[in-house]
């Protein structure tokens, strides 16, 4: 292999055989659960990076499922989302994400740079509940329940929501340990269906974990919960501030 096939054929690791397929990446059937509760301020300030800011300590705390995603398959996630503002713009700051599948593991780490670690999360209806669990091994780190589709919601609210930008902090160290690369991204979900969308009552209850710390920023009020169902696109992301540079 030539240097110039080398530099044609690398989009992702390992080279002959990458761990996930150039996008664009499209869902189907993508099913959120989402309840906003009220943390700590102080313990918000501690994961937020600047410049990125937060006006009410609020943080998202989501469990998704993904049965039909274009290149990466059928896998759930579950992860903590925190509202901010970025010079002025509203947006989410994505802190956390357990999921239970390599390909969008590798993928959304290397590209995006998402904070995506393995674990086992599930989402599913018991009953006259939805009931999300997010497990590390055996150990429980935090249950969601909701009543099921209680009260409908507009669509065009939701699609509103979701049209928001997204921030995530990549970094990527360098071969001797150091940081080679430490940037804030920003991303849009795109080509947005809103399929379904409902609200109703909900809890969430999280636990510590050393290597899961979701409960480091704690419930103290659950304010609302939402279930929705879509389609839509993973956009790719721009760099808007560089660390190494700035």
């Amino acid at each position: 292999m030539k240097e110039s096939d080398v530099k044609a054929r690398a989009f992702a690791m390992p080279l002959t055989s990458p761990a996930f397929p150039p996008g664009p990446y499209r869902f189907v059937n993508r099913e959120f659960f989402i309840i906003t509760y009220r943390t700590d301020a102080d313990a918000l300030r501690e994961v937020i990076p600047a410049p990125l800011e937060f006006t009410d300590p609020l943080v998202k705390y989501e469990f998704i499922r993904m049965p039909d995603s274009a290149g990466w398959g059928d896998y759930t996630e579950s992860g903590q989302v925190i509202p901010v503002s970025f010079r002025g713009e509203k947006g989410n700051y994505v802190h956390s994400m357990y999921l239970d599948c390599h390909s969008p593991i590798a993928g959304g780490r290397e590209m995006w740079g998402f904070p995506k670690k393995l674990a086992s999360p599930n989402l599913r209806v018991e009953k006259d509940t939805l009931v999300g669990v997010l497990k590390l091994g055996s150990i429980p780190v935090a249950v969601a329940t909701m009543g099921f589709k209680y009260r409908e919601l507009p669509s065009d609210k939701i699609r509103e929501s979701l049209s928001s930008p997204n921030y995530l902090l990549k970094i990527i160290p360098h071969v001797d340990g150091s940081v080679r690369i430490c940037e804030l991204v920003r991303y849009f979900l795109e080509e947005i269906t809103v399929k379904g969308a409902w609200e109703g009552p909900a809890g969430l209850e999280l636990f510590h974990h050393a290597l899961a710390p979701v409960a480091s920023l704690p419930v103290l009020e659950v304010l609302s919960a939402v279930h929705i169902l879509t389609d839509l696109t993973l956009g790719l992301g721009t760099v808007v501030y560089d660390y190494m540079t700035s």
